[in-house]
């Protein structure tokens, strides 16, 4: 197969921005909104659960013989939890404390995958007292720490694939080759552990379907190969996660991703177990972050806004990420004025030079109280804040339909997410 025949050219940005555009309109206008904003004032992160449901049922749909295990370092809110949790979905944790989150709302922990190549030994025992028998590791130290593990504990070996178009890609610090892997298996092998099968991650927020797809078909075939070497049989495959999110422009969507995998995965996916760990995907539509205005200037390079949150706060995946949401006028949404606009840069609310939000940003006339809007704000963004200044953390409101009591309307409700 062509696999760079599947890139796929970039869409243009007027007409995802329009979409948007609509949807944080919807999201602003909503009662549940409104009330949320008039009770808790701003900064405000707006989360519906719908979305993250809708967003699985999708994955599912596209990917039907895959099983889907939510990466929680994404979005560690309850409200998340709760929604996939009753979908159906499996949980990818990285830490003694992500996982502590699960067992406390009851996950079964035959749903629980622990991918974090580098674990405490302490970390270990505790998970597996807890009942989890999936571990990812990359080197012989961590094989040396399962040495005793309970016999149905199984672990997969981290592959890297670099990828440099992605935002992360996570290669550079975690994964081996197939010279590596295939040591890694008969170590494992030598030690009594059983080894399952393998992991790989192509990288966070890449948009290339063609890379996951290349990246499957040569860990199938390394698995084909070693099993026929060693006489062995792999049972699972990790593809992952890495489905990009659409911020300021639009990427591959999940359907794209999927056209590429399908061919390749789904003829093996009677004799192993496919899953995967999408985290970014699942939540980052589902939540919408309202700001306002606390100050304004002009300076030499022209209009400053000063925001009630910034890089240290939601906007963190700006600054981790290198990603960059879209910011919509409250004035625009509604269309409540005519008015003019003019390009402006946008600072969050620290005493820190470096926290700039955004700069050109075509915004009309705003004075003080004026509310900004940004959707795409579910990954990464309450889970890498921070208390720089003293700030708190900006609370959440869970919006639309509540997750565990089904059709009765939820009140909006703050829930502050701890750092991740």
């Amino acid at each position: 197969m062509n696999f760079a025949a599947l890139r796929r050219e970039p869409r243009t940005t007027p007409a995802h921005e329009e979409h948007r555009r609509a949807e944080a309109s919807a999201v602003l206008s909503s009662v549940s909104a409104r009330a949320a904003i008039a009770l808790h004032g701003t900064p405000l992160l707006l989360l519906d659960p719908e979305r993250v449901r809708r967003r699985y049922r999708q994955l599912r749909a596209a990917l039907p013989f895959v099983g889907f295990h939510y990466a929680v370092k994404a979005l560690a809110h309850d409200a998340v939890l709760d929604a996939l949790g009753q979908a159906g979905c499996g949980f990818d944790v990285a830490t003694g404390e992500e996982l502590a989150l699960l067992t406390r709302r009851g996950v079964d922990p035959s749903r629980v995958i622990h991918t974090h190549p580098i674990k405490k030994p302490a970390e270990i025992a505790d998970a597996l007292a807890a009942g989890v028998r999936t571990f990812v590791v990359d080197n012989d130290t961590e094989i040396d720490k399962f040495r005793g593990a309970p016999a149905d504990t199984r672990l997969l070996v981290r592959l890297a694939y670099r990828s440099p178009h992605a935002k992360s890609d996570l290669s550079t610090k975690f994964g081996v080759g197939p010279f590596e892997a295939a040591h890694l298996v008969e170590r494992a092998l030598a030690a009594g552990v059983t080894v399952a099968g393998f992991s790989y991650h192509v990288g966070s927020q890449l948009d290339d379907p063609a890379r996951f797809a290349a990246a499957a078909a040569d860990t199938l075939a390394l698995m084909d190969l070693l099993e026929r070497r060693l006489n062995i049989q792999f049972d699972t495959l990790d593809i992952g996660g890495g489905f990009p999110a659409s911020y300021d422009e639009a990427t591959a969507s999940i359907d794209d991703v999927a056209a590429a995998l399908r061919p390749v995965l789904e003829p093996h996916a009677r004799r192993l177990d496919i899953i995967a760990e999408p985290g970014r995907v699942m939540v980052a539509d589902a939540m919408t972050l309202v700001t306002s205005v606390v100050g304004l200037a002009e300076r030499d390079d022209g209009r400053w806004y000063y925001l009630d949150d910034g890089l240290y706060g939601s906007y963190s995946n700006v600054l981790t990420e290198d990603v960059h949401p879209l910011v919509f006028a409250e004035r625009d949404l509604v269309g409540t004025e005519p008015a003019g606009h003019r390009w402006a840069t946008l600072a969050g609310p620290t005493c820190d030079s470096s926290d700039v939000i955004a700069r050109e940003v075509l915004l009309p006339e705003l004075r003080v109280g004026d509310l900004l809007i940004s959707p795409t704000m579910g990954a990464y963004t309450t889970v890498t804040a921070t208390r720089f200044n003293g700030r708190p953390f900006t609370p959440v409101a869970v919006v639309g339909r509540a997750p565990v009591t089904g059709d009765m309307p939820l009140p909006s409700e703050v829930r502050r997410v701890p750092v991740g």
